[in-house]
């Protein structure tokens, strides 16, 4: 069974990082300006499903929203498949292959995920697991995710309240930064 902790990772086929400019314009204080840093949190999230899987904190907001949507199945297993790609050995390979089965692809499946027919696997296959065995199942979810529930999350109270919250942090940081600032000229 896999864990409430499980760990995140990214989509195989991430390839799309933001550029770090090879100069980069300070403020006062010896960070970028705001005009030139990198996304973050919720404004990164929105971009894309693939930048939203890659933060454990989006994986952590989209995991509640799935929750309360009833299919929480679907990143989990998706995740699941992530880690199933690292797996080293031929026995723990056969090990965590057959658990993605059992819980997410066999007719008792307790968090069976909705694919097409056509694309089950059957369980014979477990006997000669390779690290690519659940693309197909992996690829159809995401998609399923991408095109349903993603769009659904963007505009949900859950992402839009931790949004807020991570602009009025960030607003805070930016007035008490103003404010040192400001001393400093009033304090010369």
């Amino acid at each position: 069974m896999l864990s409430e902790g499980m760990a995140w990772f990214c989509r195989s086929s991430c390839t799309h990082r933001a550029a770090i400019p090879l100069q980069e314009i300070n403020d006062g204080e010896g960070h970028p300006s705001s005009s030139h840093q990198t996304l973050k949190g919720t404004s990164k999230w929105a971009t894309s499903l693939e930048n939203l899987l890659e933060d454990p904190e989006g994986v952590k907001r989209f995991r509640e929203f799935l929750k309360k949507e009833f299919s929480e199945e679907n990143v989990l297993f998706w995740l699941a498949c992530e880690e199933f790609k690292k797996t080293q050995g031929k026995k723990q390979m056969q090990e965590k292959a057959k658990e993605i089965y059992m819980t997410f692809l066999s007719s008792k499946a307790s968090s069976q995920v909705n694919v097409e027919g056509q694309s089950r696997l059957s369980e014979t296959i477990l006997e000669t697991p390779h690290p690519l065995m659940f693309q197909k199942l992996q690829d159809q979810i995401f998609n399923l995710m991408k095109y349903d529930s993603y769009s659904r999350f963007l505009k949900s109270d859950i992402f839009l309240n931790h949004k807020k919250s991570e602009e009025q942090e960030e607003n805070s940081a930016e007035a008490q930064t103003a404010a040192k600032r400001a001393s400093r000229i009033y304090n010369t």
